[in-house]
């Protein structure tokens, strides 16, 4: 904006003595026709003049306005490629990232978290690669799409040896779109895609997991070291995450005396798809507890070893399985205990019925249409090694000097004499006279140190008191 003055310069007009003035001519500001007259001191008075030009007119200062500044509107660069294929994405990715002519670190630059997987340096490109659920990846399900969205992110570094930076962060969003539905032929058709309730256990790896518990059940126990008689608490549970709600279920278990499972080796307690045959074929208590929650299921067995093995130790591994909290319970899909007082199998979800086949073959063949989804989720779960040790008999002394049995005096004089007459039967009653010998006076060396030190302290306090 700026401001420009009107004000006109006038240059001194010098006063002329009146005469008439041509109408060609023009002095100063006079128009053609027009005449000056001058005043002059009579007798007659004073006649007034007539005005002349106004040398210091008053001048009004005028605006004069510039065209309107527009500040630049920036323009998106368009420096990035994205090629969404049917399990992956590739992401290519200009150094010149910002549109500036300035080159950036092309290790500034990431997809998710996920670096860069190759660098043109003669075309100046930066290269990624992911599959579709890789890379921070979410999904997003519409009506009709399948959506993959990610997230470019440009995180720039301190120029070398300065602690500053001189361009901002970036994120560019990406997404890759699936329609969700297609027209096809009125061909059989196979299915080519995996169940979304597969598909997502796949991408959260479900864990399955078998853990040694407590005999409240409350905590996972601290030691594997049991004896004969004991039970063993077992507990095995699946790592749902964000899955849908599932049900886990035991369908074999086996104990072996390494973890790699040595078919020689092997005792098989549950089988049958969920039957506890340990209580059947031993007479045991061993049994399925009461389920607390779906994804979990206790169960506890008596502790036994392996005859041939004198450390008592062994492992155990069970083939577990998971299903939705929605699927009905069959007998391929149980938990089975055998009552012994009743001599009848009974279900812990309380349908007995299904535990029917459990001393037969659990077997079941049912036919599945396109529509099924098979929701069924298996793994193998291995813990130990676990150590049973045989338990003391509180009935046996910790020391047993010598064993006798009851026999007549005469017997015993016998017994003394062929003592003292055999060589070997000597030696061994002279050991016998030595230890007892040892004992007694060690017992007297004991009863004389406690008996001095009871003295001493009594001395001492019958003198503390004479020198009060």
């Amino acid at each position: 904006m700026q401001v420009q003055s009107q004000r006109t310069n006038y240059a001194s007009v010098p006063l002329q003595p009146s005469r008439p003035l041509k109408s060609q001519r023009h002095f100063g500001l006079i128009q053609p026709q027009q005449t000056v007259e001058t005043f002059s001191q009579t007798q007659q008075g004073f006649h007034e003049p007539i005005p002349g030009p106004d040398l210091y007119p008053d001048v009004k200062d005028e605006v004069v306005m510039e065209p309107e500044f527009e500040p630049k509107v920036p323009v998106p660069a368009n420096t990035v490629e994205v090629q969404c294929g049917e399990v992956s994405v590739k992401v290519q990715v200009k150094q010149d990232f910002l549109g500036n002519n300035q080159f950036i670190n092309h290790s500034d630059l990431t997809l998710g978290g996920c670096p860069s997987v190759g660098f043109d340096d003669h075309a100046r490109i930066v290269a990624f690669e992911s599959a579709l659920q890789g890379c921070g990846s979410t999904l997003t399900m519409t009506e009709d799409s399948l959506v993959y969205s990610f997230v470019l992110v440009y995180s720039p570094s301190p120029v070398p040896n300065t602690p500053i930076v001189k361009t901002n962060e970036a994120m560019v969003a990406l997404h890759c779109i699936y329609p969700r539905k297609h027209n096809v032929s009125s061909n059989a058709l196979h299915p080519t895609w995996i169940p979304y309730v597969a598909a997502k256990a796949g991408e959260e790896q479900l864990h399955f997991s078998l853990k040694l518990m407590t005999d409240d059940w409350r905590y996972e126990r601290p030691a594997n070291t049991y004896f004969l008689g004991d039970f063993i608490n077992l507990e095995a549970s699946v790592v749902r995450a964000n899955h849908v709600p599932l049900q886990v279920f035991v369908e074999s278990c086996a104990a072996t005396l390494g973890p790699s499972g040595e078919a020689a080796t092997m005792y098989t307690f549950i089988e049958n798809n969920g039957c506890m045959m340990d209580a059947k074929l031993t007479n045991s208590r061993s049994r399925f507890m009461s389920r607390i929650q779906d994804d979990k299921l206790q169960f506890q067995i008596e502790a036994f070893r392996f005859k041939q093995d004198s450390h008592g130790m062994l492992y155990i591994t069970c083939h577990l399985k998971a299903t939705t909290s929605s699927s009905p319970t069959d007998i391929m899909n149980k938990a089975c205990s055998y009552v012994k007082e009743t001599n009848r199998w009974t279900a812990v979800n309380g349908d007995d019925q299904v535990c029917g086949c459990c001393e037969t073959s659990c077997f079941m063949r049912k036919g599945r249409s396109l529509d099924t989804d098979d929701s069924t989720l298996e793994d193998e779960a291995t813990i130990g090694p676990i150590f049973v040790h045989e338990r003391l008999s509180m009935d046996e002394p910790l020391l047993q000097i010598y064993k006798c049995s009851p026999v007549s005096s005469k017997d015993a004089g016998d017994h003394f004499g062929q003592k003292l007459t055999d060589p070997k039967l000597l030696n061994e009653f002279s050991m016998e006279l030595v230890l007892m010998a040892g004992l007694v006076v060690a017992v007297g060396l004991l009863c004389v140190i406690i008996l001095g030190t009871l003295f001493y302290q009594r001395r001492q306090k019958r003198l503390a008191l004479t020198c009060e």
